[in-house]
């Protein structure tokens, strides 16, 4: 399908900023199951372009002038196959995402929770999706539950969370039974609907099922394969790797942060 976007980030501040840097990851990759027709990125400053460790292209935008306020737009179409869940491999070894990191350090019980779900079950993509199924019933989606610094043991032991955290417990918990996992950060269209807009924003999960199967790509938060209506930024050891917009900035006090995101599938239906 095509797939037609627009995603709209403002910055402000209460200060004049003096410099700020910020680390892009706002480009759709080029995967198997995607390539994109027309992609514009709009924003003030130079940008960088290169591509980062995990195969995903990134841009480094710097602003040097004073500024009280970033305005960063990006548009166009991507053009989405269904491959079966199969990803890129990627420039790294699935043995990279075996290794945990702040976000996704499991504890005690995330471990034990891992085993209990997947003990027993040997078919690599029943033991995927059977972990996902585990996780969405551990970690009830609630809207505003937790902050983008939350690790995995933390969103695991509140028992809510969002997508971000269906991920993070997601690839905790199969990093600890031996079972490379990693992040995935993009848009997901979700129809003509009401909440279409505030969904279109999303993360999931790559899981490694052998070199047979490769890397197959979930969506716990809806608990199926994440294939098709979905587009593809970023992958990475987690969120802070594959984050849309991260940076740093001198001066400006507070900070105000808002987004829109508009995924349809046609022109016409963006524009309304």
């Amino acid at each position: 399908m095509q797939m037609h976007i627009r995603h709209e980030t403002w910055y402000r501040y209460e200060r004049p900023v003096k410099y700020s840097v910020q680390s892009l990851h706002l480009t759709p990759r080029r995967d198997l199951s995607q390539r994109a027709l027309a992609w514009n990125i709009i924003a003030p400053g130079r940008r960088l372009e290169q591509i980062d460790a995990h195969g995903n292209i990134s841009h480094l935008l710097t602003i040097e002038e004073p500024h009280r306020e970033i305005q960063i737009v990006v548009h166009g179409v991507v053009e989405t196959a269904d491959i079966e869940g199969r990803q890129d491999d990627g420039p790294l070894s699935p043995l990279a995402y075996l290794s945990p990191t702040v976000l996704t350090t499991p504890n005690d019980e995330l471990r034990a929770f891992a085993h209990q779900v997947m003990d027993g079950t040997t078919d690599p993509k029943h033991r995927a999706q059977v972990l996902a199924d585990a996780v969405f019933d551990a970690v009830r989606y609630k809207s505003g539950a937790s902050d983008v610094q939350d690790s995995a043991a933390v969103a695991f032991k509140s028992g809510e969370g969002v997508c971000q955290d269906h991920a993070h417990v997601y690839i905790a918990a199969a990093r600890s039974v031996g079972m490379p996992a990693r992040y995935v950060s993009g848009y997901i269209y979700t129809g003509n609907t009401p909440d279409g807009t505030e969904a279109a924003s999303h993360a999931w999960v790559d899981i490694w099922l052998g070199a047979e199967i490769g890397w197959q790509s979930i969506d716990v938060t809806h608990k199926r394969p994440a294939v098709r209506t979905y587009c593809r930024l970023a992958v990475g050891r987690d969120y802070l790797d594959a984050a849309p917009v991260r940076g740093v900035r001198q001066g400006g006090g507070g900070e105000k942060m808002e987004a829109k995101v508009v995924v349809a599938d046609s022109a016409q239906e963006q524009q309304q």
